[in-house]
C-alpha cells in the first residue's frame, strides 16, 4: 500500500497572494509532499481551487495537484470538463478532481444557483457526461438538464482515465461514491468513520458491479497547535452534533501522527494534513509536519 501525504488549506486561508501562496506551493515541492489540495467556497476566504492549481502547475514540476472538493451543481460540464482536461494536460497529468455536492449553507446553495433539492440529480448527470468528454471522441447527450448533439472536447486529459474522487459521510454520499467514484475523501471523520464508511462504499459498488481500487481511500486531517478554532467548534455541531471536536481535529504534530497511523491501519493511504491555523512561516510550518510524519511513506 502507497502511503502519500499531501497538503490542505481548507476553506479559510490568507495564502491567497502571489507571494505567499508561491512560497507555499515552492515549499511543498522542496520537501516532496505528495500533493496540494484546494477546498472550495465561493462566500469564504479560499482562491478558486482551478485558478490556483493552474499556479501551482506552473511552478512545479513533480507536485500533483487536487480539489477538496470542487462543487458540480452549478456549473456546466461541458465548460468544467474543458477546464480540468486543460489543467491535466498543462501540468503532464499531475490533476486529481475530488468533487462534491457543496457545503450545505444557503449563502453557497444561492451562489451557484441550485436549490438544494436538485444538487444530488445535477452532480450525477454532470459526473457522466464529462467522464465521456474525457475519453470519447463525439458525444451526444440528452438529458435532465443538459443536451449536447456531437460535441468533441480537446484536449484529451493525460489521464486515460482521470480518476474522480467524492467526498461526504452520509449514507446517501457514501453510496454515491460507490456508484459513481474511483475514490473517497472525507474530512473530520474518526477511524471509525473511515472504516465504517469504506465498508459501505465497497458494498455499494460491488452491488453495482463495480470495484473500486483499495488504494483510493483517503482522507482530511485537520489539526491546530492551539485551541480549536470556534468557527470549527460551530461548523461541527451543525454537522455532526454527536461528535466531540477533540476526536477529529489533532492536537499538536504527535496527536497528528498517531491518528495517520490509526488510519493506516483502517485501510486509509492517501492523506491530506489541513492546519486549522496560518503558521507564522510556511516553510518552517511545512518542514515541522514532514518531521512529524514523513516517515510513514514509502
Amino acid at each position: 500500500m502507497k502511503i502519500r501525504i499531501g497538503f490542505g488549506l481548507g476553506t479559510h486561508t490568507s495564502a491567497n497572494d502571489a507571494a505567499s501562496f508561491g512560497d507555499l506551493v515552492d515549499a511543498l515541492e522542496d520537501l516532496r509532499y505528495d500533493s496540494l489540495w484546494l477546498s472550495e467556497r465561493l462566500t469564504g476566504d479560499a482562491p478558486d481551487p482551478l485558478t490556483a492549481l493552474a499556479f501551482a502547475a506552473g511552478r512545479t514540476a513533480k507536485l500533483k495537484l487536487g480539489t477538496s472538493v470542487l462543487v458540480l451543481p452549478g456549473r456546466n460540464p461541458v465548460v468544467l470538463a474543458k477546464e480540468m482536461a486543460s489543467l491535466d494536460r498543462l501540468s503532464g497529468g499531475r490533476f486529481l478532481p475530488a468533487v462534491g455536492l457543496g457545503a450545505p449553507t444557503p449563502a453557497e446553495h444561492q451562489a451557484f444557483g441550485v436549490e438544494r433539492s436538485e444538487r444530488a440529480g445535477w452532480f450525477d448527470e454532470a459526473l457522466g457526461l464529462m467522464r465521456r468528454l474525457w475519453t470519447e471522441d463525439r458525444v451526444t447527450h440528452h438529458g435532465e438538464r443538459f443536451r449536447v448533439d456531437d460535441v468533441a472536447l480537446r484536449p484529451k486529459p493525460v489521464q486515460q482515465p482521470i480518476d474522480v474522487w467524492l467526498g461526504g459521510q452520509a449514507p446517501s454520499e457514501l453510496r454515491r461514491v460507490g456508484r459513481l467514484g474511483d475514490g473517497w475523501l472525507p474530512s473530520f471523520c474518526t477511524v471509525d468513520d473511515v472504516a465504517e464508511g469504506w465498508a459501505l462504499v465497497t458494498e455499494t459498488a460491488a452491488a453495482h458491479d463495480r470495484v473500486i481500487d483499495p488504494e483510493h481511500l483517503g482522507t482530511l486531517v485537520t489539526y491546530t497547535h492551539r485551541a480549536i478554532p470556534e468557527r470549527i467548534t460551530a461548523l461541527l455541531a451543525a454537522r455532526r452534533p454527536g461528535i466531540a471536536p477533540e476526536q477529529v481535529v489533532q492536537r499538536g504534530l504527535d496527536a497528528l501522527r498517531e491518528r495517520l497511523v490509526a488510519l493506516t491501519d483502517a485501510g486509509a493511504s492517501k492523506f491530506v494534513v489541513v492546519p486549522l491555523e496560518e503558521p507564522d512561516d510556511w516553510s518552517s510550518e511545512l518542514g515541522a509536519v514532514m518531521d512529524a510524519v514523513g516517515d510513514l511513506r514509502n
